[in-house]
């Protein structure tokens, strides 16, 4: 998927946004199972302000395309502005480094950054999605909380996600 992301656009500097950023932190094998329910990626282009790269995604290798139907996943195009992230995410994120995602440099949203964004989301699957990693301890609480800090919303946003996170460490 990326490797055709980063053919279709002319654009190698791809950030992985969504759910799936947690396969650039943990291997499948160690992820709970919750994590791995989406069938799609959401890309993203750090060069791309009139979103014609997410568009050309959506188009060559979206929902609904015949890379969709031959793989049973798809990528979703998305402005790099979707996801609201802690400040300083960009000096955390992980390199994706495979050979068979060349010729992207992908990079993934690191996984604190990322539970912190789906927090920020609120919907039911993204709470699990958070539950699930500090269940099996692949997140510290502690550094989830610090990281709600960081976030770029108001204080009661910062406080529901503080607490979504207090609630499901226990």
């Amino acid at each position: 998927m990326l490797r055709a992301a980063a053919r279709i656009t002319g654009d190698p500097e791809i950030v992985v946004i969504g759910s799936q950023a947690i396969l650039g932190t943990f291997s499948e094998e160690d992820l709970p199972p919750e994590t791995l329910f989406s069938m799609e990626a959401d890309l993203a282009f750090l060069a791309d302000v009139d979103d014609e790269k997410s568009d050309a995604i959506d188009g060559a290798i979206g929902e609904g395309s015949s890379f969709h139907e031959m793989n049973a996943y798809y990528a979703q195009g998305v402005s790099i502005d979707t996801a609201v992230l802690p400040a300083g995410w960009r000096g955390r994120v992980v390199g994706y480094d495979r050979i068979d995602a060349s010729p992207s440099r992908a990079v993934c949203i690191e996984a604190h950054d990322l539970v912190i964004s789906k927090l920020v989301a609120g919907r039911e699957k993204d709470v699990e999605f958070a539950a699930s990693l500090i269940s099996a301890e692949l997140v510290e609480v502690m550094t989830l909380m610090e990281r709600a800090d960081l976030l770029p919303v108001p204080g009661a946003v910062i406080r529901r996600v503080r607490a979504t996170v207090a609630r499901v460490a226990v």
